[in-house]
Protein backbone atom coordinates (compact mmCIF):
# COMPACT_ATOMS: atom_id res chain seq x y z
CA UNK A 1 0.00 0.00 0.00
CA UNK A 2 1.24 3.23 -0.41
CA UNK A 3 2.20 5.40 2.21
CA UNK A 4 2.23 9.49 2.09
CA UNK A 5 5.13 10.94 4.28
CA UNK A 6 5.69 14.39 4.07
CA UNK A 7 5.57 17.72 6.65
CA UNK A 8 2.74 19.09 5.49
CA UNK A 9 0.96 16.07 7.50
CA UNK A 10 2.32 17.53 10.48
CA UNK A 11 0.37 21.23 10.43
CA UNK A 12 -2.85 19.32 11.22
CA UNK A 13 -1.34 16.92 14.01
CA UNK A 14 -3.27 19.09 17.26
CA UNK A 15 -6.13 18.02 15.31
CA UNK A 16 -8.64 15.81 16.96
CA UNK A 17 -9.02 12.69 15.31
CA UNK A 18 -12.89 13.04 15.38
CA UNK A 19 -12.40 16.30 13.34
CA UNK A 20 -9.84 14.85 11.31
CA UNK A 21 -12.59 11.53 10.09
CA UNK A 22 -15.50 14.00 9.76
CA UNK A 23 -15.86 14.75 6.27
CA UNK A 24 -17.91 17.60 6.73
CA UNK A 25 -14.52 19.22 8.79
CA UNK A 26 -12.60 18.26 5.73
CA UNK A 27 -14.90 20.58 3.72
CA UNK A 28 -15.14 23.41 6.16
CA UNK A 29 -11.29 23.57 6.45
CA UNK A 30 -10.58 23.41 2.78
CA UNK A 31 -7.62 25.85 1.46
CA UNK A 32 -9.15 28.41 -1.31
CA UNK A 33 -7.75 31.43 -0.73
CA UNK A 34 -4.05 32.30 -2.46
CA UNK A 35 -3.68 33.65 1.23
CA UNK A 36 -4.76 30.62 2.56
CA UNK A 37 -1.76 28.07 0.58
CA UNK A 38 0.62 30.47 0.78
CA UNK A 39 0.58 30.04 4.87
CA UNK A 40 1.18 26.34 4.25
CA UNK A 41 3.14 25.98 1.24
CA UNK A 42 5.68 27.42 -0.74
CA UNK A 43 4.28 28.49 -4.39
CA UNK A 44 6.23 28.51 -7.61
CA UNK A 45 6.14 31.30 -10.02
CA UNK A 46 3.38 29.55 -11.76
CA UNK A 47 1.53 28.46 -9.26
CA UNK A 48 1.46 31.81 -7.78
CA UNK A 49 0.02 33.72 -10.24
CA UNK A 50 -2.60 30.33 -11.45
CA UNK A 51 -4.12 31.08 -7.68
CA UNK A 52 -4.67 34.99 -7.59
CA UNK A 53 -6.99 33.86 -11.38
CA UNK A 54 -8.12 30.87 -10.47
CA UNK A 55 -11.76 32.28 -9.91
CA UNK A 56 -11.85 33.22 -13.31
CA UNK A 57 -11.68 30.00 -14.50
CA UNK A 58 -12.03 27.41 -12.04
CA UNK A 59 -12.25 27.90 -8.45
CA UNK A 60 -9.43 25.77 -6.31
CA UNK A 61 -10.24 23.53 -3.23
CA UNK A 62 -8.39 21.61 -1.70
CA UNK A 63 -8.86 19.22 2.01
CA UNK A 64 -6.58 18.68 3.99
CA UNK A 65 -6.30 15.08 3.39
CA UNK A 66 -5.23 15.65 -0.01
CA UNK A 67 -2.70 18.54 1.10
CA UNK A 68 -1.45 16.17 3.41
CA UNK A 69 -0.12 13.89 0.69
CA UNK A 70 1.49 16.62 -1.05
CA UNK A 71 5.27 16.08 -1.45
CA UNK A 72 6.58 19.75 -0.91
CA UNK A 73 10.24 18.87 -2.04
CA UNK A 74 9.07 18.24 -5.99
CA UNK A 75 7.11 20.74 -7.59
CA UNK A 76 6.56 17.53 -9.74
CA UNK A 77 4.09 15.91 -7.60
CA UNK A 78 1.53 14.66 -9.20
CA UNK A 79 -0.76 15.31 -6.10
CA UNK A 80 0.11 18.90 -5.94
CA UNK A 81 -0.34 19.27 -10.13
CA UNK A 82 -3.72 18.24 -9.42
CA UNK A 83 -4.68 20.92 -7.04
CA UNK A 84 -2.78 23.73 -7.30
CA UNK A 85 -3.76 26.12 -10.52
CA UNK A 86 -0.97 27.23 -12.31
CA UNK A 87 -0.55 30.10 -14.96
CA UNK A 88 -0.86 27.55 -17.84
CA UNK A 89 -4.52 27.17 -17.22
CA UNK A 90 -4.72 30.70 -18.75
CA UNK A 91 -2.95 29.75 -21.61
CA UNK A 92 -6.07 28.64 -24.77
CA UNK A 93 -4.78 26.72 -27.60
CA UNK A 94 -6.38 26.47 -31.11
CA UNK A 95 -8.77 23.36 -30.49
CA UNK A 96 -10.09 23.94 -26.62
CA UNK A 97 -13.43 23.65 -26.52
CA UNK A 98 -15.58 25.49 -23.67
CA UNK A 99 -17.74 22.12 -23.96
CA UNK A 100 -15.94 19.61 -25.60
CA UNK A 101 -17.28 16.65 -24.71
CA UNK A 102 -20.90 18.34 -26.72
CA UNK A 103 -23.07 17.58 -23.42
CA UNK A 104 -24.84 20.96 -23.68
CA UNK A 105 -26.58 19.83 -27.32
CA UNK A 106 -27.88 16.56 -25.70
CA UNK A 107 -29.69 17.81 -22.72
CA UNK A 108 -33.21 17.31 -23.42
CA UNK A 109 -33.76 18.78 -19.41
CA UNK A 110 -31.89 20.78 -17.29
CA UNK A 111 -29.16 18.55 -15.62
CA UNK A 112 -29.60 15.54 -18.11
CA UNK A 113 -27.25 14.35 -21.10
CA UNK A 114 -28.86 11.44 -23.13
CA UNK A 115 -26.42 10.70 -25.76
CA UNK A 116 -26.46 6.75 -26.12
CA UNK A 117 -29.96 4.82 -26.68
CA UNK A 118 -30.14 3.13 -23.58
CA UNK A 119 -28.45 5.32 -20.94
CA UNK A 120 -28.48 8.84 -19.73
CA UNK A 121 -26.10 11.21 -17.48
CA UNK A 122 -27.75 12.72 -14.66
CA UNK A 123 -25.43 15.82 -13.23
CA UNK A 124 -27.04 16.35 -10.09
CA UNK A 125 -24.67 18.95 -8.26
CA UNK A 126 -22.00 21.26 -9.70
CA UNK A 127 -19.74 21.06 -6.41
CA UNK A 128 -16.38 19.04 -5.52
CA UNK A 129 -14.61 18.52 -2.46
CA UNK A 130 -11.55 19.21 -4.30
CA UNK A 131 -11.63 20.99 -8.11
CA UNK A 132 -9.47 18.58 -10.11
CA UNK A 133 -6.88 21.16 -12.59
CA UNK A 134 -7.77 18.90 -15.42
CA UNK A 135 -11.98 19.16 -15.28
CA UNK A 136 -13.04 18.73 -18.41
CA UNK A 137 -16.49 20.24 -16.70
CA UNK A 138 -14.86 23.31 -15.59
CA UNK A 139 -17.60 25.23 -18.04
CA UNK A 140 -20.42 24.34 -14.78
CA UNK A 141 -18.10 23.01 -12.38
CA UNK A 142 -17.89 25.11 -9.11
CA UNK A 143 -20.20 27.73 -10.54
CA UNK A 144 -23.70 28.44 -9.17
CA UNK A 145 -25.38 26.21 -11.98
CA UNK A 146 -28.20 25.32 -9.34
CA UNK A 147 -28.71 21.48 -10.84
CA UNK A 148 -29.36 20.52 -7.11
CA UNK A 149 -32.95 22.22 -7.69
CA UNK A 150 -35.89 20.02 -7.01
CA UNK A 151 -37.54 21.18 -10.26
CA UNK A 152 -34.91 20.15 -12.42
CA UNK A 153 -34.44 16.44 -10.81
CA UNK A 154 -38.41 16.28 -11.70
CA UNK A 155 -37.94 17.18 -15.38
CA UNK A 156 -34.84 14.48 -15.28
CA UNK A 157 -37.31 11.73 -13.47
CA UNK A 158 -40.40 12.34 -16.06
CA UNK A 159 -37.94 12.10 -19.09
CA UNK A 160 -35.99 8.93 -17.70
CA UNK A 161 -39.73 7.41 -17.21
CA UNK A 162 -41.06 8.15 -20.34
CA UNK A 163 -37.95 7.17 -22.54
CA UNK A 164 -38.52 2.84 -22.39
CA UNK A 165 -35.19 2.34 -23.64
CA UNK A 166 -33.20 3.99 -20.78
CA UNK A 167 -32.34 1.37 -18.70
CA UNK A 168 -28.52 3.09 -17.47
CA UNK A 169 -28.12 5.70 -15.65
CA UNK A 170 -24.65 7.79 -14.49
CA UNK A 171 -25.52 10.18 -11.23
CA UNK A 172 -22.63 12.81 -11.81
CA UNK A 173 -21.74 16.18 -11.30
CA UNK A 174 -19.49 17.87 -9.90
CA UNK A 175 -19.21 14.90 -6.90
CA UNK A 176 -22.68 13.72 -5.84
CA UNK A 177 -21.16 12.42 -2.71
CA UNK A 178 -21.04 16.30 -2.12
CA UNK A 179 -25.05 16.26 -1.33
CA UNK A 180 -26.25 15.31 2.07
CA UNK A 181 -27.05 11.78 2.37
CA UNK A 182 -30.84 12.70 2.45
CA UNK A 183 -30.75 14.04 -0.98
CA UNK A 184 -29.02 10.85 -2.09
CA UNK A 185 -31.27 8.67 -0.76
CA UNK A 186 -34.46 10.51 -2.54
CA UNK A 187 -32.12 10.51 -5.63
CA UNK A 188 -31.76 6.73 -5.38
CA UNK A 189 -35.33 6.41 -4.51
CA UNK A 190 -36.85 8.19 -7.45
CA UNK A 191 -34.22 6.38 -9.73
CA UNK A 192 -34.99 2.97 -8.59
CA UNK A 193 -38.82 3.65 -8.90
CA UNK A 194 -38.76 3.68 -12.71
CA UNK A 195 -39.49 0.28 -14.07
CA UNK A 196 -37.19 0.75 -17.02
CA UNK A 197 -34.33 1.59 -14.64
CA UNK A 198 -31.80 -1.59 -14.28
CA UNK A 199 -28.72 -0.11 -13.88
CA UNK A 200 -27.45 2.84 -11.19
CA UNK A 201 -23.94 3.92 -11.65
CA UNK A 202 -22.68 6.90 -9.11
CA UNK A 203 -19.42 8.57 -10.31
CA UNK A 204 -17.36 10.19 -7.28
CA UNK A 205 -13.91 11.74 -6.75
CA UNK A 206 -14.46 11.57 -2.62
CA UNK A 207 -13.57 8.23 -1.55
CA UNK A 208 -9.70 9.62 -2.77
CA UNK A 209 -9.80 13.21 -2.35
CA UNK A 210 -11.93 12.94 0.98
CA UNK A 211 -12.11 9.20 1.84
CA UNK A 212 -13.50 10.27 5.62
CA UNK A 213 -17.12 10.72 3.34
CA UNK A 214 -17.84 6.69 3.35
CA UNK A 215 -19.45 6.35 6.37
CA UNK A 216 -21.86 4.11 7.81
CA UNK A 217 -25.03 5.68 6.79
CA UNK A 218 -24.27 5.82 3.42
CA UNK A 219 -23.05 2.47 2.81
CA UNK A 220 -26.47 1.80 4.28
CA UNK A 221 -28.20 4.24 1.73
CA UNK A 222 -26.29 2.76 -0.99
CA UNK A 223 -27.20 -0.75 -0.12
CA UNK A 224 -30.90 -0.22 0.73
CA UNK A 225 -31.00 1.01 -3.72
CA UNK A 226 -28.93 -2.18 -4.93
CA UNK A 227 -27.19 -2.81 -7.10
CA UNK A 228 -25.75 0.36 -7.41
CA UNK A 229 -21.99 0.75 -9.21
CA UNK A 230 -19.92 3.14 -8.12
CA UNK A 231 -17.23 4.30 -10.55
CA UNK A 232 -14.44 5.89 -8.65
CA UNK A 233 -11.35 8.43 -10.62
CA UNK A 234 -7.68 7.20 -9.41
CA UNK A 235 -4.83 9.52 -11.56
CA UNK A 236 -1.49 8.33 -9.61
CA UNK A 237 -0.20 5.31 -7.61
CA UNK A 238 0.00 7.55 -4.48
CA UNK A 239 -3.45 8.48 -3.81
CA UNK A 240 -4.11 5.07 -3.05
CA UNK A 241 -3.24 5.13 0.48
CA UNK A 242 -3.88 3.35 3.85
CA UNK A 243 -7.43 5.86 4.30
CA UNK A 244 -8.22 5.44 0.66
CA UNK A 245 -8.24 1.79 1.34
CA UNK A 246 -10.46 1.66 4.06
CA UNK A 247 -12.94 3.91 1.79
CA UNK A 248 -12.75 0.99 -0.52
CA UNK A 249 -12.75 -1.85 1.55
CA UNK A 250 -16.04 -0.23 3.38
CA UNK A 251 -17.60 -0.51 0.38
CA UNK A 252 -16.58 -3.84 -1.73
CA UNK A 253 -17.16 -5.25 1.75
CA UNK A 254 -20.98 -4.20 1.54
CA UNK A 255 -21.04 -5.70 -1.97
CA UNK A 256 -20.81 -2.36 -3.88
CA UNK A 257 -18.88 -2.89 -7.31
CA UNK A 258 -16.07 -0.41 -7.80
CA UNK A 259 -14.27 0.74 -10.96
CA UNK A 260 -12.06 3.21 -11.80
CA UNK A 261 -11.94 6.09 -14.88
CA UNK A 262 -8.16 7.13 -15.34
CA UNK A 263 -7.25 10.02 -17.04
CA UNK A 264 -4.10 9.85 -19.16
CA UNK A 265 -2.21 13.47 -17.78
CA UNK A 266 1.03 14.68 -18.87
CA UNK A 267 3.82 14.85 -16.39
CA UNK A 268 1.72 12.97 -13.77
CA UNK A 269 0.66 9.07 -15.60
CA UNK A 270 1.89 9.33 -18.93
CA UNK A 271 4.82 7.12 -18.37
CA UNK A 272 3.89 2.72 -18.76
CA UNK A 273 5.72 2.16 -15.46
CA UNK A 274 3.58 4.72 -13.19
CA UNK A 275 0.30 3.46 -15.26
CA UNK A 276 0.86 -0.15 -15.04
CA UNK A 277 1.88 0.45 -11.19
CA UNK A 278 -1.58 2.39 -10.59
CA UNK A 279 -3.52 -0.69 -12.28
CA UNK A 280 -2.22 -3.06 -10.18
CA UNK A 281 -2.46 -1.27 -6.74
CA UNK A 282 -6.08 -0.44 -7.74
CA UNK A 283 -6.80 -4.14 -8.17
CA UNK A 284 -5.42 -4.90 -4.70
CA UNK A 285 -7.72 -3.08 -3.36
CA UNK A 286 -10.27 -4.51 -5.45
CA UNK A 287 -11.32 -1.53 -7.95
CA UNK A 288 -11.50 -3.03 -11.63
CA UNK A 289 -9.88 -0.55 -14.35
CA UNK A 290 -12.30 0.23 -16.34
CA UNK A 291 -11.25 3.45 -18.69
CA UNK A 292 -8.52 5.28 -19.27
CA UNK A 293 -9.46 8.23 -20.71
CA UNK A 294 -7.54 10.75 -23.57
CA UNK A 295 -7.49 14.37 -21.37
CA UNK A 296 -10.40 16.17 -23.17
CA UNK A 297 -9.29 19.21 -25.38
CA UNK A 298 -11.10 21.43 -22.44
CA UNK A 299 -10.37 25.12 -22.40
CA UNK A 300 -7.44 25.74 -20.16
CA UNK A 301 -5.69 22.11 -19.69
CA UNK A 302 -3.52 21.67 -22.87
CA UNK A 303 -0.34 21.58 -20.30
CA UNK A 304 -1.99 18.38 -19.29
CA UNK A 305 -2.80 16.56 -22.83
CA UNK A 306 -0.57 13.69 -24.22
CA UNK A 307 -0.56 12.80 -27.91
CA UNK A 308 -2.96 10.21 -28.87
CA UNK A 309 0.34 7.94 -29.49
CA UNK A 310 1.36 7.90 -25.96
CA UNK A 311 -1.98 5.97 -24.64
CA UNK A 312 -1.51 3.57 -27.45
CA UNK A 313 2.04 2.86 -26.69
CA UNK A 314 0.92 1.77 -23.30
CA UNK A 315 -1.65 -0.24 -23.73
CA UNK A 316 0.74 -1.93 -26.30
CA UNK A 317 2.87 -2.62 -23.41
CA UNK A 318 0.63 -3.50 -20.60
CA UNK A 319 -1.73 -6.09 -23.08
CA UNK A 320 -0.11 -9.22 -22.13
CA UNK A 321 2.61 -8.03 -20.16
CA UNK A 322 0.07 -7.79 -16.71
CA UNK A 323 -3.04 -9.22 -15.81
CA UNK A 324 -5.84 -8.92 -18.09
CA UNK A 325 -8.25 -7.49 -14.88
CA UNK A 326 -5.22 -4.49 -14.98
CA UNK A 327 -5.95 -3.51 -18.48
CA UNK A 328 -8.36 -1.06 -18.72
CA UNK A 329 -9.99 0.19 -22.45
CA UNK A 330 -8.32 3.49 -23.56
CA UNK A 331 -10.77 5.60 -24.73
CA UNK A 332 -11.11 9.35 -27.10
CA UNK A 333 -14.46 11.44 -25.81
CA UNK A 334 -14.76 12.47 -29.54
CA UNK A 335 -14.79 16.27 -29.29
CA UNK A 336 -18.09 17.84 -30.06
CA UNK A 337 -20.22 14.96 -28.56
CA UNK A 338 -19.31 12.07 -30.89
CA UNK A 339 -19.28 9.51 -27.48
CA UNK A 340 -16.08 7.34 -26.14
CA UNK A 341 -14.03 5.77 -29.34
CA UNK A 342 -12.28 2.75 -28.17
CA UNK A 343 -8.57 3.34 -29.40
CA UNK A 344 -5.78 0.57 -28.89
CA UNK A 345 -2.90 -1.05 -30.94
CA UNK A 346 -3.25 -2.45 -34.19
CA UNK A 347 -3.81 -6.63 -33.81
CA UNK A 348 -5.46 -7.12 -37.10
CA UNK A 349 -2.45 -7.58 -39.79
CA UNK A 350 -4.61 -8.52 -42.90
CA UNK A 351 -7.92 -9.67 -43.60
CA UNK A 352 -9.30 -12.34 -46.50
CA UNK A 353 -12.30 -14.04 -47.29
CA UNK A 354 -12.23 -16.80 -44.37
CA UNK A 355 -9.21 -15.67 -42.46
CA UNK A 356 -7.63 -13.13 -40.56
CA UNK A 357 -4.50 -12.60 -40.16
CA UNK A 358 -2.99 -11.62 -36.46
CA UNK A 359 0.10 -10.42 -34.33
CA UNK A 360 -0.04 -11.22 -30.36
CA UNK A 361 1.44 -9.01 -27.78
CA UNK A 362 5.33 -10.54 -28.51
CA UNK A 363 4.68 -9.43 -32.14
CA UNK A 364 4.15 -13.33 -33.06
CA UNK A 365 1.83 -13.21 -36.18
CA UNK A 366 -0.84 -15.76 -36.21
CA UNK A 367 -3.74 -16.61 -39.44
CA UNK A 368 -7.38 -17.69 -37.65
CA UNK A 369 -9.65 -19.50 -39.92
CA UNK A 370 -13.30 -19.05 -39.74
CA UNK A 371 -15.72 -21.68 -39.94
CA UNK A 372 -16.46 -23.39 -43.45
CA UNK A 373 -20.48 -22.73 -44.66
CA UNK A 374 -22.03 -26.40 -45.18
CA UNK A 375 -21.15 -27.32 -48.78
CA UNK A 376 -18.12 -24.95 -49.86
CA UNK A 377 -14.95 -26.33 -50.97
CA UNK A 378 -12.26 -24.60 -49.72
CA UNK A 379 -8.12 -25.06 -49.98
CA UNK A 380 -6.81 -23.78 -46.63
CA UNK A 381 -3.04 -23.08 -46.42
CA UNK A 382 -2.59 -22.90 -43.06
CA UNK A 383 0.71 -21.48 -41.16
CA UNK A 384 1.44 -21.38 -37.83
CA UNK A 385 3.18 -18.79 -35.46
CA UNK A 386 5.98 -17.24 -37.19
CA UNK A 387 7.97 -14.00 -36.16
CA UNK A 388 10.75 -15.06 -33.28
CA UNK A 389 9.52 -18.81 -33.47
CA UNK A 390 10.09 -19.31 -37.03
CA UNK A 391 7.78 -20.64 -39.69
CA UNK A 392 5.94 -24.55 -39.26
CA UNK A 393 4.89 -27.10 -42.12
CA UNK A 394 2.82 -25.96 -44.37
CA UNK A 395 -0.32 -27.81 -44.28
CA UNK A 396 -3.26 -28.57 -46.93
CA UNK A 397 -6.81 -29.64 -46.09
CA UNK A 398 -9.81 -29.83 -48.29
CA UNK A 399 -13.92 -29.78 -47.54
CA UNK A 400 -15.84 -31.99 -49.91
CA UNK A 401 -19.49 -31.20 -50.72
CA UNK A 402 -22.19 -33.04 -48.37
CA UNK A 403 -23.51 -35.58 -50.28
CA UNK A 404 -26.65 -35.29 -52.08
Amino acid sequence: MINAVNPLAERWNDVPESDWEDWHWQIKNRVMTYDGLKEILKLMPSEEIGVKRSKGRLLMAITPYWLSLIDTMRPTCPIRRQAIPTAEEFDVSAFDMEDPCGEDKDSPVPGLVHRYPDRVLLLVTEKCAMYCRHCTRRRIVGSEAHLTSPQNFEKAYEYIRSNHRIRDVLISGGDPLMLPDETLDDILKNLRAIPNVEFIRLGTRMPVTVPMRITGDLISILKKYSPVWVSLHFNHPKEITKRCKKACDMLTDAGIPLGSQTVLLKGINDRLSTMRRLMHELLKVRVRPYYIYQCDPARGISHFRTPIATGINIMEKMRGHTSGYAVPTYVVDAPGGGGKIPVAPNYVISQAKGSFTLRNFAGQIFTYHEPVEEGEVVRVSHQGQQGKQGKKEVKTAETKPAAA
